[in-house]
């Protein structure tokens, strides 16, 4: 396994990407989708100009999240674009071929979860997995379906509690391109991990206060799903400790099919990825994940009511 010692990671999110100078030589993004309107600007004002940017200097886009704008680049060799069905994970997109057809890079960006990190370590180790199943337990983490490894719920849990903390990101991406030799740099993960305990525990909490309200008759289920009938709301309480977006979304999911999460000025909705709804066409977005949306607050009504809620229902809720 030769590892390309050379090419520095950056982290980045479809919102925000780093600026064009930070990305030295030839660049590679996995697992960053490119930007819709639930961003607030889209793909026009986030990821044209970052793609402008780079010009020839880009060498690969990998990624797998649904957007309208990926047929503009269909006959460009260097983007390699799915959507979530066809891949429930990025680094299942990157092998040994993909790698040596790219050539060699000096920067790598991903995105900041196991997934994109797991992409970037794979693309440093030539497009070998870090350790044998990572590609498996990638997609059971991005798509909540099945049981990821203790290993990988290690990696994931100490992500989901310090997301922001680049240092450790910096700590899972080493041991992922070190293919988990070095036992001492599980240490700050599993220090890390220890604090999603308590971030679970307060999303199971404030769960308590997930409403059922009924969609009207207006629903049109996507055909072979049964129809929703119903979708979990909560409206996070002003004063509340840290808690697990993630894990309160899925306690709402085991309560209704879609869960509805309003927090300050974010509306929230999920959906089982097996569930077969897209909310992109509903809610007239271009791109991102079909069963994972988030919106600002002013949109909230015209979502509800483009999911089935009742008028009624929709006084009530919206704040």
């Amino acid at each position: 396994m030769k590892t390309i010692s050379a090419a520095e990671v950056l982290f980045a999110t479809p919102r925000r990407l780093p600026k064009v100078e930070e990305a030295r030589g030839r660049v590679v993004v996995v697992d960053v989708a490119f930007a819709s309107e639930a961003s607030g600007s889209g793909f026009d004002k986030i990821t044209r100009p970052f793609l402008e940017g780079l010009g020839p200097r880009l060498a690969a886009w990998v990624d797998h999240h649904d957007h309208l704008r990926h047929a503009d680049y269909a006959s460009d060799p260097r983007f390699v674009l799915s959507t979530k069905a066809e891949h429930g994970a990025c680094p299942e997109m990157i092998d040994e071929a993909l790698v040596a057809r790219i050539g060699p890079i000096d920067t790598i960006v991903c995105h900041t979860d196991f997934d994109g990190i797991a992409s970037a370590a794979k693309w440093l180790r030539g497009g070998i997995e870090p350790y044998p199943g990572c590609d498996d337990d990638a997609r059971a983490i991005d798509t909540r379906i099945g049981t990821p490894s203790p290993r990988a719920q290690r990696f994931d849990g100490a992500i989901r509690a310090r997301g922001r903390d680049l240092s450790l990101l910096q700590t899972v991406l080493r041991h992922l391109t070190g293919g988990l030799e070095d036992e001492a740099l599980w240490i700050p993960i599993d220090d890390a991990a220890s604090e999603f305990e308590a971030q679970r525990a307060e999303a199971r909490k404030i769960s308590a206060g997930y409403k059922r309200i009924d969609l009207a008759k207006s629903w049109r289920p996507t055909p072979a799903h049964k129809p929703v009938q119903d979708v979990a709301y909560l409206v996070v309480p002003q004063k509340h400790g840290r808690y697990d977006k993630t894990e309160l979304l899925l306690l709402g999911q085991q309560r209704a099919p879609i869960a509805v999460l309003i927090d300050g000025d974010t509306a929230t909705f999920a959906a089982s990825f097996e569930s077969g709804i897209d909310f992109l066409p509903r809610f007239k977005l271009s791109g991102g994940m079909p069963t994972l949306v988030s919106m600002p607050i002013k949109r909230l009504a015209e979502c509800l009511r483009s999911i089935g809620i009742g008028e009624d229902d929709i006084a009530l809720h919206v704040p």
